[in-house]
């Protein structure tokens, strides 16, 4: 399909900066294929049945950006001085001393170069990509590497929040999900931040349940689709897992006539790369490269709580492949004109399948 058609206008100041406090005071809007609801998300238990399941990402942001200098070579080896400053961002961690990155300036990086981040950490730059990745090897791995980025990192916040402010102690809290227990992510799975402690209290008062899965989210979130056509993209690799007892559950809770409800699209991505041909969830362990585009079958999910997403994003694609091209630009006109919130700290939509002719 063209990338155009999943274009739309999005003024600057719909752009949110802050979530919302309480997290569940967000706004909702609830899309099927008849209406469009103007909601909150604290309205969500009353919006599910009993015997319906919320599968949430337990994933945990990690501190991936952070600075660095090339060191300068001379005769094809580095020296102590201070080179040209580059920003790292983690993407995808490879073994326990390497992650593939993206980095800043890129061009001038080249195989061999080192870039020093502090007195004690430094890395080598053992590949690069055709999309701007880098191969990173570290002097360090396992848990002393773990230590450093921590030390030294700062939250990833998307492009649209850090280049219009600084990133502060409140995002360490704000930009994980109440489920966060998993190292690994370098974006947060922003439908899961609208859960409170108070609201999971009040899906388990209706006998609504809460599954946990792992999807690893990479900085690849976030870049745009430069090609004409979708089938001209690439996904990048993500690592997930659902356990056998997660995915038996699942099962079982559909067998009896709950409904699946992903809450993100990590979520989305994830359950439909387990699922079976028949639609049941197996036990997943790997890397999901997995593009949803019109024309999918959806065959583990039954409804999707997401935020609100960017114009010719792979995550727009998605939601347009689960509740219809029109049925979203509709909901996206309707969201933009209602003064909803866009984006990770911004308000959710509820969104039924699209009805099926």
């Amino acid at each position: 399909m063209r990338v155009d058609l999943f274009d739309f206008e999005l003024p600057e100041d719909r752009i949110a900066l802050r979530p919302a406090t309480p997290r569940d005071s967000a706004r909702l809007l609830e899309v099927d294929a008849q209406s469009l609801t103007d909601r909150s998300v604290n309205d969500l238990p009353n919006l599910l049945s009993p015997g319906d399941v919320l599968v949430v990402n337990r994933t945990r942001v990690i501190p991936a950006r952070f600075f660095g200098h090339r060191q300068p070579r001379q005769h094809g080896r580095s020296t102590s001085e201070t080179g040209p400053r580059i920003e790292v961002t983690l993407h995808k961690q490879g073994g326990p001393g390497s992650w593939t990155a993206f980095a800043r300036p890129g061009k001038r990086l080249l195989v061999g170069d080192v870039i020093s981040f502090g007195d004690e950490l430094g890395a080598e730059v053992t590949s690069k990509g055709e999309r701007g990745e880098v191969e990173l090897a570290f002097n360090q791995s396992g848990g002393a590497l773990e230590a450093a980025i921590q030390s030294i990192g700062e939250m990833p916040l998307p492009p649209y929040i850090a280049s219009k402010r600084q990133v502060d102690a409140q995002d360490e809290s704000d930009y994980q999900t109440t489920f966060a227990t998993e190292d690994g992510s370098v974006a947060a799975p922003t439908a899961g931040l609208h859960f409170t402690e108070k609201l999971l209290a009040a899906l388990r008062d209706k006998e609504i349940s809460v599954e946990e899965v792992t999807l690893h989210v990479g900085a690849g979130t976030f870049l745009p689709v430069k090609s004409e056509d979708t089938e001209g993209h690439k996904m990048h690799g993500e690592w997930g897992h659902v356990s056998p007892q997660v995915a038996e559950r699942l099962n079982q809770r559909r067998a009896e006539g709950g409904r699946i409800i992903a809450v993100g699209t990590t979520s989305l991505r994830l359950l439909e790369s387990a699922a079976n041909k028949e639609g049941a969830t197996e036990p997943f362990d790997g890397d999901t490269d997995i593009f949803i585009t019109p024309g999918h079958t959806f065959r583990a999910v039954d409804g999707l709580l997401t935020n609100f997403h960017l114009p010719r994003s792979t995550l727009f694609m998605l939601v347009c492949a689960f509740s219809g091209l029109q049925n979203m630009k509709a909901a996206y006109a309707h969201a933009i004109e209602g003064g909803y919130w866009f984006y990770s700290y911004g308000d959710a939509c509820l969104l039924w399948p699209e009805a099926k002719t």
